[in-house]
């Protein structure tokens, strides 16, 4: 049996579009090309069945190293807390003030994108400072 090679990580949500684009700005990614024949996106999704349309969304890292974010639109809004997040990582190696301007200044960014800002989670003995945080249909993720 070979290894797995790949990861996709699926977002159940409302809005499959609005959600992709808030985590390409997040993380860089970007939307791939339509599929052959249509010159965008939206024209492919008027080439679907009306209860198809807006149903997903997708968005890749451009340096093809990061997994394929997917976003599919689910009847029931979100009710109970994630039992898996993504911790975005945008102080790594950053201890102390450091790490905490770090974390505030990408924290502003994503507030202006429609994240909220749920907590600052303070360092420990154990762990360095996050931010835990909302994306902008309510699922849980964190700085770190």
């Amino acid at each position: 049996m070979s290894p797995i090679k790949q990861v996709q990580i699926t977002f159940d949500c409302a809005e499959p579009e609005r959600v992709a684009r808030f985590w390409c700005e997040v993380l860089g990614y970007v939307v791939p090309q339509p599929p052959e024949g249509f010159a965008t996106w939206a024209d492919f999704d008027r080439s679907l069945p009306s209860e198809e349309q807006g149903a997903w969304f997708e968005c890749v890292d451009p340096s093809g190293v990061g997994p394929r974010l997917f976003f599919q639109r689910v009847p029931e809004g979100k009710v109970v807390k994630n039992r898996v997040h993504l911790d975005v990582r945008v102080a790594t190696g950053l201890v102390g003030e450091e790490r905490l301007a770090a974390l505030e200044a990408e924290c502003a960014r994503l507030v202006a994108l429609g994240a909220v800002r749920e907590r600052l989670l303070p360092a420990d003995e154990d762990n360095e400072s996050c931010i835990v945080m909302q994306d902008v249909e309510g699922n849980e993720f964190c700085l770190d």
